[in-house]
């Protein structure tokens, strides 16, 4: 099963009901309270800007007072949704349960949103141009996160026309080029096409063609595809992935990288484009002392999702044959998909870990913070609830009175975690334990929500602390 989303407008997206804000005079204490240079500006540059300025993939730019004013309600309108679909920033994680620690985390606070909403509602005020924050440089559009790569592999060339249905398709092989096996520590993936740098686009993906791309490592004689090295899906706007520095993904001497499958998509321009793919790699002679394993957890057999109904469900579950530290939850549905939660079950223990909104015009990526990241004993079950709504309140679905089951377009249906993880033995299920029992400074009577046995001294860690008292 591949991950696919339809491509969504970005906070442009409801500005027909906002519209933009009139020139008003600036009233009440709020005002002068809370101005864009003080309060706003230093928000949209931790949490919008990255997205919103020219080349990136949102649709307008939030760099400047003059640039973000005109949208002030629409922005108060999309922060004030917090974890609901068209959130902005959109990240739909439920803070009133379960882990709350995760990397690269864009989420306003709620005094953000206050601020945001009552600057709004005073005319949104720029205030003193002395106390803007110094703008951020973002480098050049072709530089790499990674940093220099060590390898560098090309997609084929392709061509998009400006109106065309989408398209899945294989873009075959590209040989490695490797004459010993090397391990990866990151790898980042960006499109390169013909669309003019100054040029602007309506939805997320107006600047792009490639929507998403599933790749990974095999043996140019058509090795079996469950032994390959499979990477995280290339999706429009994916961060970089970095790679726990335990647990390097191998590129065998001689192997391929094998295009799996690409969706592609009209932008409205005909358009030239191909991927490359930048890999950062371990030095010579390095060895994973963990393995890599990815969570995956569906449910893609005996999808039925009923016309016209909210508040469906589907669920899916996964027995963990071994140790794992889970790394990422990474829900995956189609349109009619609103929210995902995640749940470890562990003897009599049900624990969820996660809920997030879900809106298939963003779909994202979570990434745990190392000191709270799921560790989860071998026999673990794990359980994902999806809901769904294919009533017209659900602004995703194209047509509220079709039926829809299992597939790849968007008007089909998806129910996945592709979250990542790591497998461990028992002595790294132990150590991994007791280092974060260290860090956290935990007491018998805290509770650390997705690690049923960290509080637990095993045999061999009470033996090792006898000896060393010896």
């Amino acid at each position: 099963m591949k991950a696919q989303h339809v491509l969504g407008l970005a906070l442009v997206g409801l500005v027909g009901l906002m519209g933009p804000v009139a020139a008003s005079a600036q009233s009440g204490a709020g005002a002068a309270e809370v101005t864009y240079a003080k309060d706003i500006a230093p928000i949209l540059q931790r949490s919008c800007q990255q997205c919103h300025r020219p080349a990136s993939v949102a649709p307008m730019s939030l760099l400047t007072y003059e640039e973000v004013r005109p949208w002030a309600r629409a922005i108060k309108m999309r922060t004030g949704l917090r974890n609901q679909r068209g959130a902005m920033p959109p990240w739909f994680v439920e803070r009133d349960l379960g882990i709350q620690h995760f990397k690269d985390d864009p989420s306003l606070s709620e005094e953000e949103i206050e601020k945001i909403a009552t600057w709004a509602d005073n005319g949104a005020p720029l205030g003193n141009r002395a106390d803007l924050p110094p703008p951020i440089d973002f480098g050049d559009a072709n530089e790499w996160a990674i940093g220099e790569p060590d390898l560098i592999l090309e997609s084929p060339m392709v061509t998009v026309p400006g109106a065309a249905p989408d398209k899945w398709t294989s873009l075959g092989t590209i040989p490695t080029g490797l004459t010993e096996d090397r391990y990866v520590a990151a790898v980042e993936v960006k499109e390169f096409n013909d669309i003019p740098p100054d040029a602007t686009g309506d939805t997320v993906g107006g600047r792009y063609v490639f929507h998403h791309m599933t790749y990974g490592a095999v043996m140019p004689e058509g090795a079996d595809v469950e032994s390959a090295t499979r990477f995280p899906v290339h999706e429009v706007g994916r961060n970089a992935d970095i790679f726990p520095e335990v647990a390097g993904r191998l590129l065998p001497a001689g192997s391929h990288l094998e295009l799996e499958t690409a969706h592609l998509h009209s932008n409205g321009r005909e358009t030239r484009a191909h991927l490359k793919f930048a890999f950062k790699l371990h030095p010579e002679g390095y060895e994973p002392e963990i393995s890599h394993s990815r969570t995956f957890i569906g449910n893609g057999v005996d999808i039925d999702i009923k016309p016209n109904q909210a508040d469906q469900e589907l669920h899916a579950y996964r027995v963990l044959d071994k140790h794992t530290k889970i790394l990422s939850f990474e829900p995956h549905q189609h349109a009619p998909g609103m929210r995902m939660c995640v749940e470890a079950i562990w003897g009599h223990n049900i624990e969820t870990l996660n809920c997030v909104g879900y809106d298939h015009n963003w779909v994202k990526q979570y990434i745990y913070q190392d000191d709270h990241a799921p560790l989860l004993p071998k026999g673990t079950i794990l359980h994902i609830i999806g809901w769904l709504d294919t009533t017209a309140a659900n602004r995703n679905v194209a047509d509220p009175r079709n039926w829809s089951g299992g597939g790849r377009r968007s008007v089909a249906n998806m129910f996945i975690d592709l979250g990542e993880s790591l497998e461990l033995t028992d002595e790294q299920f132990e150590a991994e334990m007791a280092v974060r029992r260290e860090r956290l400074g935990l007491t018998p009577n805290d509770h650390v929500i997705g690690c049923p046995l960290c509080l637990v001294e095993f045999p061999s860690q009470v033996d090792a602390a006898d000896n060393n008292d010896q």
